[in-house]
């Protein structure tokens, strides 16, 4: 029951201007930082990893801020949800060439790091062109909640889901039929094809399989950056030009080379960065745990 009153509230509250919205968001966050204390220890912690040169201080502002920014994305998801393909067009601010992946030859790799806004990459990927995409989620723990965002995530075009659980090769069957596959690649799903491989400094178990991947099925890569614009403003979502010296015959050199091209990604707006989550729980042999 719970779950469907959260979600009841989120439709209604997708209604509002954004910029009214936004502002219950951060309103949110702020409470979330009081509350949700663990998640609070892990920011923190992970932003003293990731930024040693900055003041305590200077490291929980940077945190609050962060909550802040989640707030809004947890708010903002029901108009993900609930709104009208001409609202969202509205708010999504496209920058850079959306139709490489209709225009290219190859198959396309999207990948879409965790920024709070990364829903957003969906309306903007798939309102915009008419190229088919294919995903791998992670399921809920919360069945009212894991079906509403499998909804809210199929509603834009032609767009495949598949559970973690149910392994790669449904997705490589689709890429090879010519769909685009938005890849999520900055997690620690455990050492299982993984390396380990310096994040800001930081040995982080890094996923291999994006550069391997990309480059037994000889796709081109073209990096997304989801941005959550201040107050009403709405969102930009920035397609880079497709990397050129991406991918290579050597995975560990490819995950470098997306750890550092996140790394700076990360430095132009350090406070949307999903930091709640454990970057570095997965540790190499012998070493404790940084949590």
């Amino acid at each position: 029951m719970g779950a469907r009153l959260a979600i009841g509230l989120i439709w209604l509250l997708h209604f509002l201007p954004l910029a009214w919205l936004a502002a219950l968001g951060r309103g949110l966050g702020a409470l979330l930082w009081r509350l949700a204390g663990s998640r609070r220890k892990v920011a923190l912690r992970n932003l003293e990893l990731c930024f040693p040169e900055k003041s305590v201080t200077e490291r929980e502002a940077l945190a609050r801020e962060h909550f802040g920014w989640l707030g809004r994305s947890f708010l903002e998801r029901g108009l993900l949800w609930f709104a009208s393909p001409e609202r969202l067009q509205r708010l999504v601010h496209v920058k850079g060439n959306v139709h490489f992946a209709e225009q290219s030859d190859a198959s396309v790799m999207w990948l879409t790091p965790h920024f709070v806004g990364l829903e957003w990459s969906s309306p903007a990927l798939m309102l915009n062109q008419s190229n088919p995409g294919v995903s791998v989620y992670q399921t809920q723990s919360n069945a009212v909640f894991d079906a509403q965002i499998l909804a809210g995530r199929s509603r834009f075009g032609q767009n495949a889901l598949f559970d973690r659980q149910e392994g790669i090769r449904p997705v490589i069957r689709l890429i090879r039929q010519g769909y685009a596959f938005v890849n999520l690649p900055d997690m620690d799903f455990g050492d299982k094809d993984s390396a380990f491989v310096p994040f800001f400094g930081v040995p982080a178990c890094t996923l291999l399989a994006p550069g391997r991947m990309a480059y037994s099925l000889k796709m081109k890569v073209q990096p997304v950056v989801i941005t959550m614009l201040p107050g009403g403003r709405g969102y930009e979502v920035e397609l880079e030009e497709p990397w050129a010296d991406y991918p290579s015959a050597d995975a560990e050199a490819d995950a470098l080379r997306l750890n550092r091209w996140l790394e700076a990604r990360i430095r132009e707006r350090p406070a949307q960065y999903l930091w709640v989550h454990k970057r570095f729980k997965t540790r190499p042999p012998g070493e404790p745990s940084l949590y």
